[in-house]
């Protein structure tokens, strides 16, 4: 069972403006209907001003940046089939407002033959630099039946 091509130090990464649209449909999605992310007069009396993105749809986009680096670098056999076991060291360091532009960067950290995975580092950055949102992400290889 051989993982992806991909080696240490192997990255993706996209931007996306993040759109009110984003916002509402990923509200009417998940249930989450939160004033900080749909209400503007409450979140004008915030210190935020603003609404903000919610931060599981960051992480969504950290897991878009997961299948793009497998697409990238494509599996050296058919035996196996990389799986997401999850995300560690989820933090959200700033606020990501309607409009802003993040870029998601992943890269491949480490990569355990025996166990099978991978461990990755992602970090969002919105358009003027700043670091908003960062996580571990582990990539199991399932054997194929």
């Amino acid at each position: 069972m051989e993982p992806q091509s991909f080696e240490v130090g192997c990255s993706v990464s996209f931007s996306k403006t993040v759109g009110e649209s984003d916002i509402y449909l990923f509200a009417g999605i998940t249930g989450d209907l939160s004033p900080n992310h749909v209400d503007r007069e409450f979140m004008r009396k915030t210190s935020y001003g603003r609404r903000i993105a919610h931060g599981s749809l960051l992480i969504g986009f950290m897991s878009t940046a997961s299948t793009m680096i497998l697409e990238k670098y494509p599996a050296a056999d058919d035996d196996a089939t990389p799986v997401s076991l999850g995300y560690d060291r989820i933090r959200f360091l700033k606020p990501v407002f309607i409009n802003d532009t993040i870029t998601v960067n992943y890269t491949i950290e480490e990569i355990d033959p025996e166990r099978h995975r991978s461990l990755s580092n992602i970090e969002i950055v919105n358009q003027s630099g700043e670091l908003v949102a960062v996580a571990k992400h582990i990539l199991k290889w399932v054997p194929n039946s």
